[in-house]
This record gives C-alpha cells, structure tokens and sequence, in this order.
C-alpha cells in the first residue's frame, strides 16, 4: 500500500462526517477473502470462479452465494457457505493487515468529525478486523451484514449511518474500493473517494 495515501485524501470543509468501508479500504483483506471463498467452494465440491466472486466485492456474502448459484446453475446454501468461509477467514485473522494511510485519516478525525463504518461483511469478520486492527474505538456506528438495511448497492445501508450520526448525507463522504458501495454511496447523495484510483 502507498504510504502517501494520506496526502491524496482530501477532507473539505464542508465535509461533517466520514464513512469507511472496511475489507479493501481499512484493512488489506481481500487476499485472505478470496482465499476463504476457495476454501469454502472447494469444501462443497463446488467450481471456484475467483475472477466473477471479486467482482462483487463489497456486496453481502449471502447475495453472492445467491447470484452464483443463478449464473452458475449450482445450489450452494448461502448460510452453509457463509460460515465455512467465516471460519477460515477468521483461522488466518493474522494475515489481514491495516491500510495504514488510510487509518491515518480516521485516526486523524477521531474526536473531530463523526466516523463510522459500512461493510457488506459478516459482523464477526468485521469487529475481528477492527479489533485485530486496533481501531475498533474510531467508529460509531459499524453497520454490517447482521443489521437490517438494504446492502450496498442500495443506499440505505449508508442513510443509515448518516441518520445515526445525526449527520445529511450530503455532509458526508464515503471511502470505498468496491462498485457497489460506490454506487450506494452516490444514489445516497453522498461524496464519495474511491481509494483504488489514488492507490499506486
């Protein structure tokens, strides 16, 4: 990761609040999430296509189960899988490594400007993240796939957060690395900063 990341995020002054996502964009996990989607497929004898589950990134676990199982014609449970990924994510927690910069930028805030988290991932997976992380204190809220708003792309997920900070979300930026949080994000009337386009 570019250690001059945080000399690109640029935080107006009109901007009240920050919302981050997290897989991607607060920690460096998506190597060990796509390895854990191998695990799983591979636990159900199911074909792995890693190109087509990456391009999800940032959409519920279960969707993505849901929309392989329609394009691929398999019959994988969501639930099943789900927990067979979590358990190997969270086996190799160590792997999974903070984006320094960018923590940097919520670090920098903490106290000044409310903070929250939107992720598309299990809650489990999440506050291991976080917690692992040494950064769990930053956020409040941390919405993820266990709270009962529409997911990424809907723009609901991030209304909620806004709402919850007390905060328009037009006040509000969004760092995301995925296009369905992008796209939520934007239909939500958001900023948004896509880290993957200031990343070296």
């Amino acid at each position: 990761m570019n250690d001059k990341l945080e000399n690109k995020i640029i935080i107006t002054p009109d901007i009240k609040a920050i919302i981050f996502d997290c897989d991607g964009t607060l920690v460096d996990s998506m190597p060990t999430h796509m390895k854990a989607w191998e695990y799983a497929f591979n636990h159900f004898n199911t074909k792995y296509d890693e190109e087509f589950i990456f391009s999800f990134k940032g959409m519920m676990d279960a969707d993505i189960v849901k929309i392989y199982n329609k394009t691929f014609g398999t019959v994988l449970d969501p639930d099943k899988v789900i927990s067979m990924k979590s358990e190997y994510f969270l086996k190799n927690l160590p792997l999974v490594k903070p984006i320094k910069p960018v923590v940097d930028v919520a670090e920098l805030y903490y106290h000044k400007l409310p903070l929250s988290v939107v992720s598309g991932s299990t809650k489990d997976i999440v506050f291991a993240e976080l917690d692992y992380a040494g950064i769990t204190r930053l956020f409040d809220p941390i919405i993820t796939a266990a709270d009962p708003f529409a997911p990424k792309p809907d723009p609901e997920i991030f209304l909620a957060a806004a709402s919850q900070m007390k905060v328009e979300p037009e006040s509000c930026i969004v760092l995301e690395d995925g296009d369905a949080g992008l796209e939520g994000a934007v239909r939500a009337g958001m900023k948004t900063l896509d880290v993957r386009t200031i990343l070296t």
